[in-house]
């Protein structure tokens, strides 16, 4: 089967495309807009320097009045909620706040493209952790410190940038086609022939897919028993494009078990009505857990820097709500955290921004195994 490249080998390919019809980074002095990002970025540093030293209604309130007299803020963004929290936002504070929402890699390709041409079209970044890494790497995001930081899951204290919410990697499966007490208890089930067909895997969860390998290196197994498992899982597996799709499909019983559906896709659609969950009716849910976080990142050549701190405090506090109204996990573990109790892995963010190629292919070999959804 043939499998369209991933995020890691995406990023990769962007930023070495950017760097080589200039020989350095984006930033550098000198190289495309490289005096304008310095004076941008020496403007903006004075906001977060001065912000990054203060603390509780200090911070709060100079951080406010900072934001209101700049007015605008601009968001570059992948998040598929964004608008509900850009509407909690304009609600909170006197800010015009305009969106930038694509994919993840084209969010990235697009932010290293202005970097380049010297234009800065955003101040804040929200997106997946793979380009948040990559753009923390080309030097174009700015320290965010704080308490708020602080209070966030360890996996999302990144190098650049902070989660605001986490992908979570879960095994999810059909009520109609699965009956209580039939459910997955491990990985090693959806190994089982008896589920030939009934499976599905996602065509891009290479990320998903190293931090179970890096999980089951850890416990001692082999690499050959480890690829022995992921290659039996995906002989019995129907190979889907996106999550969104694979989705659907789960939800219309097109196969039984999905073994990493994001949880907030299977939450909405549980909440729709759809026969659909990730919790047995009794013990727990598959383990590990996959997490993965997505974050935001302040722009360092951010034109309303004031602005994108104020969203960043907001997300990490009142957007929290919003976010879990969506469904969704987020950074700062709150009084209903679904993930207290599990065996939580997160993906190995290091090892796929220095090796992308290895994760990609080794993925690809695995999903060959299985059978195309056309």
């Amino acid at each position: 089967m043939r499998r369209q490249a991933v995020l890691p080998a995406v990023a990769a390919a962007a930023t070495a495309l950017l760097l080589s019809s200039c020989g350095a980074s984006p930033t550098a002095a000198g190289n495309g807009g490289g005096d304008k990002s310095a004076e941008a970025a020496r403007t903006a540093s004075a906001t977060y320097d001065r912000i990054n030293g203060l603390t509780g209604k200090d911070r709060h309130d100079t951080l406010a009045g900072l934001a209101e007299k700049e007015g605008k803020l601009s968001i570059y963004t992948s998040n598929t909620d964004i608008d509900k929290l850009v509407a909690g936002f304009e609600n909170a504070y006197n800010i015009d706040v305009s969106v930038y929402r694509a994919n993840s890699e084209t969010v990235l390709q697009r932010e290293l493209q202005e970097q380049q041409a010297g234009f800065f079209g955003n101040d804040v970044i929200d997106t997946n952790a793979g380009e948040l890494n990559v753009m923390n790497k080309e030097g174009l995001l700015s320290p965010y410190e704080g308490a708020l930081r602080d209070a966030v899951r360890k996996e999302g204290q990144a190098n650049g940038w902070t989660a605001s919410r986490f992908n979570v990697f879960v095994v999810g499966w059909n009520t109609d086609r699965v009956k209580p007490g039939q459910e997955p208890r491990s990985f090693e089930d959806l190994a089982d022939p008896k589920w030939k067909g009934q499976v599905s895997m996602e065509v891009g969860d290479v990320d998903w897919f190293a931090g179970m390998y890096e999980y089951y290196r850890g416990q001692g197994r082999s690499d050959a028993e480890i690829r022995d498992l992921f290659s039996r899982i995906a002989a019995n597996s129907k190979v889907a494009k996106g999550h969104t799709t694979q989705g659907e499909l789960l939800s219309a019983g097109q196969f039984a078990i999905t073994v990493s559906s994001y949880s907030h896709t299977v939450d909405k659609a549980a909440d729709k009505g759809a026969p659909v969950t990730w919790h047995p009716k009794s013990g727990k849910p598959v383990e590990p857990i996959v997490v993965r976080p997505n974050g935001v990142g302040l722009m360092k050549t951010a034109q309303h820097p004031a602005a994108a701190m104020l969203f960043m405090d907001w997300e990490l506090t009142e957007g929290q709500k919003i976010l879990a109204d969506a469904f969704r996990v987020g950074s700062i573990p709150g009084a209903r955290d679904p993930l207290v109790g599990l065996t939580v892995v997160a993906t190995p963010e290091k090892e796929l921004l220095d090796n992308p190629k290895k994760w990609d292919d080794l993925y690809a070999e695995i999903v060959q195994s299985g059978q195309e959804i056309k």
